[in-house]
C-alpha cells in the first residue's frame, strides 16, 4: 500500500514538473509578414542600431509570446523614448515623451496586457545589477514599417532573443 501511495505521488510530481518544463520551453513561430515601404526622406531614425525598412522587403511578424512568470528571462533592446528618438510617437500609457536618463520601458504585447501594466514598476535584472523602470509603452511585434515606428523593420521577435542590439535579462514585478 505504501508503495502505491509513493508511486502515485511520484507520478503526480513528475507530471507537474514535465508540464512546467513544456511551458517554459514554448517559443513563438512566425505569424505573418509585413511588406516594407520606403520611408519618406529623413523619416527613418537609425538611432540605437535600428534598420530602416526596405521597399518590398518582407519582415516577419509574431503575435504570440512565451509563457510569462514572476521572473521571466527576456531580451532587452535599447530604444529612445525622447521626442525625436527612435520611438517616434509619444508613449502609449501617458501620451508623453520621456528623457533617455529616466528608466522607462516598453513591454511586449502579452506582458503589456492591454495597458494593464501601464505606469507599473518593473525590476530589470542583468549583468549582476538591477534597476526599477516604469512601463510606458508597448512593443508590438506585428508592426514596424510605419511612421509610429520610424520606418524601422520589425526587430522585435517575442522570444528570448530579439535582435543583435539585445542582451539577456530577467524582469520581475515590483510592489
Amino acid at each position: 500500500m505504501k508503495n502505491q501511495i509513493f508511486s502515485g505521488a511520484f507520478l503526480f510530481i513528475l507530471i507537474i514538473l514535465a508540464s512546467n518544463w513544456s511551458i517554459e520551453a514554448q517559443t513563438c513561430k512566425p505569424s505573418g509578414k509585413i511588406r516594407g515601404t520606403k520611408p519618406p526622406k529623413g523619416q527613418c531614425n537609425k538611432d540605437n542600431q535600428s534598420d530602416c525598412c526596405e521597399k518590398g522587403k518582407l519582415y516577419t511578424t509574431y503575435t504570440c509570446l512565451p509563457w510569462v512568470s514572476k521572473r521571466t528571462k527576456a531580451t532587452l533592446t535599447i530604444n529612445s523614448f525622447q521626442k525625436g528618438g527612435d520611438g517616434s510617437a509619444p508613449c502609449e500609457c501617458d501620451n508623453k515623451y520621456h528623457s533617455d536618463s529616466t528608466p522607462v520601458m516598453a513591454l511586449s504585447t502579452r506582458w503589456f496586457k492591454k495597458r494593464s501594466q501601464c505606469l507599473d514598476g518593473i525590476i530589470i535584472h542583468g549583468n549582476g545589477r538591477s534597476v526599477k523602470a516604469k512601463v510606458v509603452d508597448e512593443c508590438d511585434s506585428t508592426v514596424g514599417c510605419d511612421a509610429d515606428h520610424d520606418y524601422c523593420g520589425s526587430k522585435f521577435r517575442p522570444t528570448r532573443i530579439f535582435a543583435k542590439d539585445s542582451f539577456v535579462f530577467s524582469i520581475s514585478l515590483s510592489s
